[in-house]
């Protein structure tokens, strides 16, 4: 595939995107990511997106969207939702991979994973906030039961959800916990498309955007995002619980910026560990 290392040519890695996420990975890459290379970046704002970016130690182009395919091997999305098909179409018609971190959107525009079956490109989805997903990956290769979700957030990371806005749930002076939503990945990704991307991780790796539930808390005691999962199946049954610290974006943890570079430290790895 044209996105991979040949083992000389480190591989051309975009960032579509800088906010907290983007410029963790843009600065790890220019720090040095073996197999890897930052080569272009797109932002909202290309004029504030430079100014950001002017500490690195090797100059990078700060171009449109449209502009990024030619200039890479790899993208990472750090996009709003609503962009990633604007960002993901062009390199997975070129056959290269598109590193997702808005996988909720991905319910919504299925074709990106035809265009991906045609054209020969790939769309990898980082385990991002969320433990376990290779546990889940290896137990759907027989027969998950069950998984459930619970996810418990700080107030602050839930404002503005268009679920809460839909349903004029009010939790700006909430003074003990409460359950804002019950449903499925796919009705979160909807509702929640900044905060629940790791639920919709989640039932891509097991048993479906459907069949997967899914509880939301609004909790003013929290200062972490933390996640809670359930698994029953006929290999194993496991739960786990994550606590995440938040990065300078209330709405994404700490962690989902270093779950992109490890993903991009092991496409080009000669010892790789986990599936």
């Amino acid at each position: 595939m044209s996105g991979q290392s040949n083992g000389r040519q480190p591989a051309r890695v975009a960032i579509a995107g800088l906010g907290a996420v983007g410029l963790d990975v843009a600065r790890a890459l220019d720090s040095g990511l073996p197999g890897c290379r930052l080569t272009a970046v797109s932002a909202r704002d290309r004029d504030a997106a430079r100014t950001r970016l002017a500490g690195l130690a090797t100059p990078v182009e700060v171009v449109a969207i449209e502009d990024l395919e030619p200039l890479a091997d790899i993208v990472v999305e750090c996009a709003p939702a609503a962009l990633l098909p604007e960002i993901a179409s062009p390199f997975l018609k070129a056959g290269k991979i598109v590193v997702v971190l808005s996988s909720g959107a991905l319910l919504a525009h299925p074709e990106l994973i035809d265009l991906a079956k045609t054209y020969g490109g790939q769309i990898v989805v980082p385990s991002g906030a969320l433990l376990g997903l290779d546990a889940v990956t290896a137990a759907a290769e027989g027969e998950i039961r069950s998984v459930r979700m619970t996810t418990r957030k700080p107030v602050k990371g839930l404002l503005g959800a268009p679920y809460l806005v839909a349903n004029n749930i009010d939790i700006s002076s909430l003074s003990a916990p409460l359950k804002v939503f019950s449903g499925t990945p796919r009705e979160a990704a909807v509702g929640f498309p900044a905060n629940l991307n790791v639920a919709v991780a989640l039932s891509l790796a097991g048993i479906g955007p459907d069949r997967t539930t899914l509880d939301i808390w609004a909790d003013p005691a929290l200062t972490r995002n933390t996640h809670s999962i359930e698994v029953d199946a006929d290999s194993a049954s496991f739960s786990m619980t994550i606590e995440n610290i938040p990065s300078d974006n209330p709405k994404t943890g700490r962690i989902t910026a270093l779950s992109v570079i490890a993903c991009l430290r092991k496409m080009g790895a000669p010892l790789r560990v986990g599936s």
